[in-house]
């Protein structure tokens, strides 16, 4: 390859990384301010949450994009205060109305709709953790699905154990890499964790 033609490739690698970090820290800020705004009333829950998920999505995405850096280092190379987001981006991954719900529509059709399919969201994480399927990209999602599954069924307190263990597990898979893969104690606990998840979600329902 001539010298020009491999310097003007480098100068291209080095501009979209700039680009993507231009973007990164537009997320960050943005993101930030969002929560500000929530937490302030100046924006109703409905926007919140369509906007936090838009903006949670468009990081995971540029995450992928620009492997090998790291957001928290990120963060602190450019003395970013922004506590709030990291909290938002690199701990949870789901708006605060999820994280923090007290449950959806208690009516007799959709209560029976939430619970089915938090029952599924439980059933699909425990086979796919019993399958092997332990990467970060691979149990992550799955992990989301169920916690606000869980944040669909009416009058489940923000501390039930299922959601308070879905959270801690999202926080620890949000500071690995989507190629991580869980080791062999992580899946042990894990595994344990969902089926004790289940269980309590069970006798929940069975006292209502």
């Amino acid at each position: 390859m001539p010298l020009s033609a491999s310097l003007s490739w480098e100068e291209e690698q080095r501009r979209e990384r700039l680009a993507a970090e231009a973007d990164l820290y537009s997320i960050i800020f943005t993101v930030e301010a969002l929560e500000r705004a929530y937490v302030r009333d100046t924006i109703s829950p409905e926007a919140y949450t369509n906007a936090c998920r838009k903006l949670i999505g468009q990081f995971k995405t540029l995450e992928h994009m620009i492997g090998g850096l790291s957001v928290r280092d990120f963060i602190v190379r450019h003395e970013l205060s922004c506590p709030a987001a990291q909290h938002r981006l690199l701990e949870i991954g789901v708006p605060a109305t999820v994280e923090y719900s007290r449950g959806g529509d208690s009516s007799g059709a959709a209560l029976h709709v939430a619970v089915a399919e938090t029952v599924q969201h439980f059933i699909t994480s425990m086979d796919a953790v019993k399958l092997g399927m332990v990467a970060v990209d691979q149990i992550q999602p799955l992990l989301n699905d169920l916690l606000v599954a869980l944040t669909k069924i009416p009058n489940l307190p923000p501390n039930f154990v299922a959601k308070e263990k879905a959270r801690q597990w999202l926080t620890v898979l949000h500071a690995m890499r989507a190629s991580d893969e869980l080791d062999e104690g992580q899946v042990r606990q894990i595994l344990f964790d969902l089926e004790t998840g289940y269980n309590e979600f069970h006798r929940s329902l069975s006292n209502r």
